[in-house]
């Protein structure tokens, strides 16, 4: 409390005492849980210059509502997303819950009598699962341990999901009815590891169980509900990544899997081999997402073209796949069928936003049930993104999405912001830009999202070419690569170049301000890592494991030697170009202090360091005041270090 009460003083004194800032009236006002170190004050004019580009909507699938055959979806109408039902295709959203935190994932019951959904507190990712009964939530767990909502068995009376509320520590794996939450009981004791459950077979006499042990080792258990016993399903020396699993109605297994293939393709998981046998293989991508339809005729599936989604249906019957290639090109995610039929996605592209669209397998015919309001803007003028593809510094086939600023209107060569995707089991993909196409469209900033080695998408041999610590700086010259390629395009500004980046995206941001210093301009990272040894050890326990198989075991001498020395904070004596650091106070994932080490060690050294913390976030901003700040104080930053010549 002392240090956060001094932060404020600090930010206060430094609002004052900064000439040209926007005196108190003309100033926008600070949502109360955020502290603003170091940064200037918003002015009003910019608030009212950006407003339309705050004020865009989107909308997710979440799920069906079987009774009704209404969508559910999440959308946000005050400061949060939350979950509406909407009737009909393009009709009302009907708001169904009301909390202070958004609200992202639910399911119905089979038959459409419960519907439950999962929500944390302040971004600190300790979930409880609710009940949505008479328009109220009802609490089912115990409000203190963290929770994950699983599948409803196939008859609609329980539910599965993981709790850590026996060690406080790693997931539990219970059985619950929701009409009765002191029926729970524990089916599967956990000793470490990611343990969730996926599916319970057609007649609810097993429930297949997953372990995440790492991005590409996945182990599988069978749950026999009735004597209580495992079986493993999985060789623990033969490492296999899934994306995907799902029973199908005559009881068979179905898998996306890299089992015997670089990439991931989809079939059937023999349950008395456990062997895996591919039915359908995109060769060269990723089968990432697919479900199967209530009578089993139709398996959906989404193959991720270099971060592109195409969406494709697979016809049991026959063997036959087709494509339905009248969707607007984009991402699509959240796929799901309806009892009756019509597969439900969310499809996200900068030139459609965000909404939620069903697709008929018969026909192929698209449906858009949501158009979600751009703040007035049409979003079909926005940019799209160009595939840009290089080889890096050992031969190494990588690419990335740049969003170029429309020469018509903004004449010249355009400064250019690298934007670094988190993981780093991550993927850059065209997404749509939200708040950012202000940058473009106003600014005439370009954009550029990479995808360097250990991004997912291109298969595991690429995956796991940043692992460990003596891999992980490869990533970075991989930024290095792309710096050489876009400062030769003649219509990027080479002088005006800068970097940002979240989570290890943050990492990267802070480690190619390091080693490029010298072709940055400036560098802006988010909730992310500064020592791999502090994070390693500050991280929740639960997580440690998993980021020990990525990053490296902090516990053995010479490991730890290497993380300090690839640490951007062992080197912060040499960071000479400007740094804006936000940060989440319950961030679970990378602790608050990874940002303040970063940004106590930069201002020893003289340069500037802005520091954004929201007390009421946690691993990224989701509340929209808070969003919206942090997009004003990351402009106010770019347009003194990146868009102004004079610096």
């Amino acid at each position: 409390m002392i240090r956060k009460g001094l932060a404020r003083l600090v930010a206060a004194a430094a609002t004052i005492a900064m000439p040209g800032i926007a005196l108190a009236e003309d100033a926008a006002p600070r949502p109360a849980a955020l502290v603003a170190d170091q940064i200037p004050a918003v002015p009003l004019a910019m608030v009212e210059r950006t407003r339309p580009y705050m004020e865009y909507r989107t909308a997710s699938f979440v799920d069906w509502d079987p009774k009704t055959k209404a969508m559910l979806v999440s959308t946000r109408f005050g400061d949060t997303s939350q979950l509406h039902r909407v009737a009909s295709p393009m009709g009302q959203r009907e708001q169904l819950t009301f909390a202070s935190e958004p609200v992202y994932s639910a399911r119905y019951a089979p038959d459409g009598s419960a519907l439950l959904f999962q929500k944390d507190s302040g971004g600190n990712e300790v979930n409880q699962i609710y009940a949505l009964a008479n328009g109220l939530p009802r609490l089912l767990t115990d409000g203190k341990s963290r929770n994950s909502l699983g599948p409803w068995s196939s008859s609609g009376k329980l539910v599965a999901f993981g709790s850590n509320k026996r060690t406080g520590l790693y997931n539990d794996i219970y059985l619950m009815n929701p009409a009765y939450p002191d029926s729970a009981k524990m089916l599967i004791v956990s000793t470490g590891g990611g343990w969730f459950p996926i599916d319970f077979s057609p007649d609810d006499k097993q429930l297949l169980v997953f372990n995440y042990v790492s991005v590409s080792d996945n182990q599988l258990y069978m749950i026999d509900l009735a004597a209580g016993t495992a079986r493993k399903l999985t060789d623990s020396s033969n490492p296999v990544g899934y994306d995907g699993l799902k029973f199908a109605p005559d009881g068979r297994l179905w898998a996306a899997s890299d089992y015997g293939s670089d990439v991931k393709r989809l079939g059937v998981v023999n349950l008395e081999t456990s062997l895996f046998e591919p039915l359908v293989d995109e060769k060269i991508w990723d089968i990432t997402d697919f479900d199967i339809s209530r009578d089993g005729r139709w398996i959906a599936f989404e193959v991720n073209h270099a971060g592109r989604s195409l969406l494709k249906f697979y016809d049991t019957q026959s063997g036959q796949i087709r494509v339905a290639d009248s969707l607007p090109a984009g991402v699509i995610s959240g796929v799901k069928f309806a009892p009756w039929g019509e597969l439900g996605i969310t499809l996200n592209s900068n030139r459609t936003g965000s909404d939620a669209y069903s697709i008929n397998p018969q026909t192929l015919t698209v449906t858009r049930w949501t158009r979600s309001e751009a703040g007035g803007l049409d979003t079909a003028a926005n940019v799209a993104p160009e595939l840009v593809e290089i080889t890096s510094f050992d031969g190494e086939r990588m690419s990335g999405y740049l969003y170029r600023p429309d020469s018509a209107r903004h004449k010249g060569k355009r400064p250019l912001i690298i934007h670094i995707h988190g993981g780093p089991e991550g993927q850059a993909k065209p997404h749509f830009l939200g708040r950012d196409n202000y940058l473009v469209n106003e600014l005439g900033i370009a954009l550029f999202y990479p995808n360097v080695r250990g991004s997912t998408g291109f298969g595991k041999r690429f995956l796991a070419l940043d692992d460990g610590p003596w891999l992980r700086e490869n990533s970075v010259l991989d930024i290095g690569a792309f710096l050489d390629h876009l400062r030769q395009d003649r219509h990027i500004d080479r002088k005006r170049i800068a970097v940002t980046g979240g989570s290890y995206g943050g990492y990267m941001t802070l480690a190619s301000m390091l080693r490029y210093g010298d072709r940055l301009k400036a560098g802006l990272e988010v909730v992310g890592i500064s020592s791999f040894v502090t994070f390693l050890e500050n991280t929740q326990a639960y997580r440690r494991d998993l980021r020990r198989a990525e990053y490296g075991d902090e516990r053995l001498p010479q490991q730890r030697s290497k993380l300090e020395e690839i640490s951007p904070l062992g080197r912060a004596s040499e960071i000479d170009i400007p740094l804006m650091v936000v940060t989440g106070e319950n961030d679970p994932r990378v602790p608050e202090s990874e940002a303040e080490q970063i940004v106590s060690a930069v201002r020893a050294n003289g340069q500037p360091a802005w520091h954004l913390l929201a007390g009421n976030e946690g691993h990224g901003f989701r509340k929209k005041a808070n969003a919206d700040y942090q997009f004003w104080a990351s402009l106010l930053f770019w347009q003194k270090y990146l868009l102004d010549e004079t610096q």
